[in-house]
């Protein structure tokens, strides 16, 4: 079996394997949407691509088994209708396909399955902008972040992904000469072997914020371990997980398997019972998930044939005891808050300020001055609209818009959430970061995903820190954030977020924002509190996603 893509991506394995281990930074994907460096022509070429989809069928060649139906109705979130309908499989009839093909996929070991994951990646890098234009109107992402997100670093996390499964796999011989001294007797002889065992489909359930970012780790890892994978997509981001899908199938083929080793299966809004249907039947082995926790508690509970990898809703929270640069701090949390409209997991909600203020290096600064700090830093990021939008983007649903509303009834409204007009998408859902100051001195125990933060007035540091682990250990949190100028108060803080399983980011006032999330550096989530059951991505992400079978044979003395 050829394992021409394995040489030919073997030198960036190598690599990405020191990066796991090193920790630095690396990426092979240039984040710059620069036609320097993916060709010329390469802009205009990948957003024709992305027209050419709309108003039609999306359709796989060769064609996806198993689907004579169609589904779809993407709304982009800068106001219009994308109009592309995509396969709806007959699970029936897709998922036996699924497993026929699957049958020459698990014997291909793990030297094809790794090279052809590393080629599909590569075909993805080369179209990153067309994802971009699909990532951007689905999410609302601006397409700065989605040429970034949904393209080069979601291609690291994929390489990391494959990376991580090759460091496993690379570690189990095919096979060993067993031999055992038995003194003046003749050793005793094995001759044993070992083979990798996938553990079946893989499910992969997109979201609807970041498509590519959240579902390629579990895709790819699933991919470098010999097993099939079904791409459930949100149903109101299809786009980017259906061109993703096109080029593994059309990269699986190439080598010679059957496409359906990776498949889609899309749906409308209203059909909310196919992710369920999925999760229980026998044929899925494992399971990735991005969204609610009520959905992610729920597959958890009951698909117990499958092992089971989820990202659901979160706390993140900001301890600040004091600072040595209040601007920088201030500027620093406001574009955390902004970046995306705080659609993002990583985006920090509960602010906690000691009612006695800060120190910094101009004196003790009131508990209203460093709220206020950080309103008008936040303020000023938004009175240039034609700027604002290309960090806020649009709102991704209505559902967002339903909990700024909400949270205004919280406490004091600091800054108001407005509407701002696109200038090149007037119908854009756009609206500015709401910053409300809570009533009570406690934790707001509930995820208000969306441009939403409450600042909370605390008694003490040591008040705040307690409420942090409390709520991160009890509804789950990806990040939490420290300011402080204290060895001492930062240790504690470090302790508390190892308690509560939550990583720590300290006196962040530079060009790094607490929301972001480096792969090959940053783990993604712990898997040590409820907002996540894994982490992006470590050996126990891709460990259980194939088993290790044996065969022994004792070795005939020859006297």
């Amino acid at each position: 079996m050829s394992t021409a893509f394995f040489e030919r991506h073997r030198a960036t394995l190598e690599q990405a394997l020191q990066a796991l281990e090193q920790r630095g930074y690396w990426s092979p994907y240039s984040e710059s949407p620069s036609q320097r460096i993916y060709g010329d022509g390469a802009a205009q070429a990948g957003r024709l691509d992305y027209e050419k989809r709309l108003e039609r069928p999306f359709v796989f060649s060769p064609e996806q088994a198993g689907g004579d139906q169609l589904a779809g109705a993407e709304v982009s979130p800068y106001g219009f209708a994308l109009g592309i309908r995509y396969p709806r499989p007959d699970l029936d009839r897709l998922l036996p396909a699924m497993q026929l093909a699957a049958a020459g996929w698990r014997h291909a070991g793990p030297q094809v399955w790794s090279g052809v994951a590393l080629e599909i990646v590569a075909r993805l890098n080369a179209r990153s902008f067309e994802i971009a234009h699909a990532v951007q109107h689905t999410t609302g992402q601006a397409f700065t972040m989605a040429f970034q997100a949904g393209g080069p670093h979601a291609q690291d996390r994929a390489l990391e992904a494959i990376a991580c499964a090759w460091q496993q796999l690379r570690a189990i011989p095919a096979s060993a000469r067993w031999e055992k001294p038995q003194g003046k007797h003749a050793p005793l002889v094995m001759q044993k072997s070992w083979r990798i065992v996938p553990r079946g489909i893989g499910l992969v359930i997109g979201c609807c914020t970041f498509p590519t970012w959240n579902s390629y780790p579990g895709l790819f890892a699933n991919l470098a371990t010999g097993n099939a994978v079904i791409v459930k997509p949100h149903p109101g981001a299809i786009l980017p997980l259906a061109i993703t899908v096109e080029v593994a199938r059309e990269v699986i083929a190439e080598a010679g398997f059957n496409p359906d080793i990776v498949t889609l299966a899309a749906h409308d809004a209203a059909d909310t019972g196919m992710a369920r249907t999925l999760a229980l039947r026998p044929e899925i082995g494992l399971i990735d998930f991005t969204g609610s926790s009520a959905n992610g508690d729920w597959l958890e509970t009951h698909a117990r044939q499958a092992e089971v990898y989820t990202e659901k809703s979160g706390i993140n929270q900001i301890i600040i005891d004091s600072t040595d640069n209040l601007a920088g701090m201030a500027h620093n949390i406001a574009f955390s808050l902004a970046l995306y409209s705080g659609q993002m997991c990583t985006t920090p909600q509960n602010i906690y300020i000691p009612k006695e203020g800060i120190a910094t290096p101009e004196g003790r600064v009131g508990f209203e001055d460093v709220a206020q700090a950080i309103v008008r830093a936040l303020a000023s990021l938004t009175v240039d609209a034609s700027k604002a939008v290309e960090f806020l983007g649009a709102i991704q649903n209505e559902a967002v818009l339903q909990r700024i509303d909400a949270a205004r009834q919280i406490g004091q409204v600091l800054l108001e959430s407005t509407t701002l007009i696109h200038p090149q998408f007037p119908h854009a859902r756009i609206r500015t970061p709401l910053v409300v100051q809570a009533r009570r001195n406690e934790a707001i125990a509930q995820e208000y995903f969306g441009p939403v933060s409450f600042i909370i007035p605390v008694d003490d540091t040591a008040t705040a820190i307690a409420l942090a682990q409390r709520t991160a250990s009890e509804h789950g949190a990806l990040t939490l954030s420290g300011y402080s100028t204290d060895a001492a108060a930062r240790q504690v803080m470090q302790d508390a977020a190892a308690d509560a399983g939550v990583a720590l980011s300290m006196n962040l006032t530079g060009g790094v924002f607490v929301n972001q999330s480096a792969a090959f550096s940053d783990f993604h989530g712990t898997g040590a509190n409820p907002a996540t059951n894994c982490a992006l991505t470590d050996a126990a992400f891709v460990a259980k996603r194939f088993r290790v079978v044996q065969t022994r044979e004792p070795v005939p003395n020859p006297a």
